[in-house]
């Protein structure tokens, strides 16, 4: 898996970093804001609380690390790198930054100059970005199923983001477009279109080398993109029409989905590692929660009484983006974040003085505590959904501390970078 990797096209460290180190902030902040306005964020989906809520996981903690990890593994698994990728992580990431920020604030107060800044700010920063990405990718043939499935992530999150723009255009204008129907889809888009299809690239990469498993099946890999994207494309055509096909549809991406879900956690079961580590447990806990969200959802569809049930969407919501996304997220970075910095440092070194091992980067220890901590939110946010009155204000305190607490892990990595990057200095001047 080394061998197909390009390392030396990686881009400057700064680039991906900041995305990374942003990232728990929105997720903290998601925390503050359920703890702030305690059961009243999760009386609906539908709440102000609960639509900044969500966009503070998805277009923050999601959008940053995923914007991130494919300008770090597009120049090394591809070989076609971001032209000027520091300037372009700098523009996209103080206008995704600056437009999530308006989001939110107009969730909370309904203002439309709000979401005036929140389009401009957000459709400036995806613009920026798609076009960035989309120069390199059409640098490079359709050779390898990882360019395969991110050439249609991108794809993927340029559909997201054109239906989220349009319902923001609505919302700052005051039109009366179909706001559910469109909801659904951008929603659908996001998780499956962009997230599931570049977090199964990234996995492809990530997963073998830093896991030390077999290789995803050749099977799986050459049909799992294409496949998910045309479906997920047909069933957005029945929803819209209101087709009465479009459930049969969802139900084959769902399971599309779980199947992805399913292989990785077989080829974890058969990693060559003597013991488990924390992110062997976050990808595992992550993959579990997807497998359990797809088994609610389709029980929900055969159960008409708990499709009924308000509190059904919340419940998915949580188990798929806290259990789900961040849980796996969080493990790529505890693996991610340590690599580039041994490998920056490496590259500093200049092959006269060594990286520190990328055990010294980030103990195993600080890891499996904070993760102790991610999956103790998670369990209160599940019961917040039951009991809200309850456990409300517990699982927003838990969701603020455990990602407080990932910042602090990745912010020891940096330290670490700069305290090696100062030594590798004096000793290179010493021997000169």
């Amino acid at each position: 898996m080394q061998a197909m990797l390009s390392f030396d096209q990686a881009p400057p460290l700064a680039a991906p970093l900041r995305f990374f180190l942003s990232a728990p902030l929105f997720a903290a902040a998601a925390g503050l804001l359920l703890l702030l306005l305690g059961p009243e964020l999760l009386a609906s989906r539908w709440t102000a609380g609960a639509l900044a809520f969500t966009h503070l996981l998805t277009a923050g903690f999601m959008l940053q690390t995923m914007v991130g990890a494919l300008l770090q593994i597009l120049p090394v698994a591809t070989g076609a790198g971001v032209a000027r990728p520091l300037g372009v992580a700098r523009a996209v990431h103080g206008l995704l930054t600056l437009g999530l920020l308006f989001l939110v604030g107009a969730f909370l107060t309904y203002r439309s100059e709000l979401f005036q800044g929140a389009l401009l700010c957000l459709g400036g920063g995806v613009l920026i970005f798609l076009v960035a990405v989309g120069r390199a990718l059409a640098q490079i043939p359709m050779g390898s199923t990882i360019q395969w499935a991110l050439k249609l992530a991108v794809a993927g999150l340029g559909v997201t983001v054109l239906l989220g723009l349009s319902m923001l255009v609505n919302l700052a204008w005051g039109l009366s477009w179909p706001l559910l129907e469109i909801t659904g889809i951008h929603l659908a888009w996001g998780l499956v279109g962009w997230g599931v299809l570049l977090l199964s690239g990234v996995a492809y990469v990530v997963v073998p080398m830093f896991l030390l498993t077999p290789a995803f099946p050749g099977w799986l890999t050459r049909l799992l993109a294409p496949l998910l994207f045309l479906l997920l494309a047909l069933w957005s055509g029945a929803e819209a029409a209101g087709w009465g096909g479009a459930p049969l549809l969802a139900a084959l991406v769902a399971a599309g989905c779980g199947t992805f879900a399913l292989a990785t956690l077989w080829l974890l079961v058969r990693s060559k590692r003597a013991r488990l580590d924390a992110t062997q447990r976050y990808w595992r806990l992550g993959l579990a929660c997807a497998v359990g969200g797809a088994a609610l959802w389709a029980v929900g569809q055969l159960w008409p009484d708990l499709g009924l049930w308000p509190g059904l969407p919340l419940l998915l919501g949580m188990l798929l983006l806290v259990g789900g996304f961040m849980s796996v997220i969080t493990g790529m970075l505890y693996k991610i974040v340590p690599f580039l910095i041994w490998l920056h440092l490496q590259n500093a070194g200049q092959g006269r003085v060594l990286a520190p091992n990328m055990k010294r980067i980030l103990a195993e220890s600080a890891m499996a505590r904070q993760m102790a901590a991610h999956a103790a939110s998670l369990g209160l946010l599940l019961a917040a959904v039951v009991r809200p009155a309850w456990f409300a204000w517990p699982a927003g305190l838990a969701l603020l501390l455990s990602n407080l607490w990932l910042l602090v892990n990745l912010w020891r990595c940096l330290q670490v970078y700069r305290r090696h990057l100062r030594h590798i200095g004096e000793q290179l001047a010493a021997a000169a």
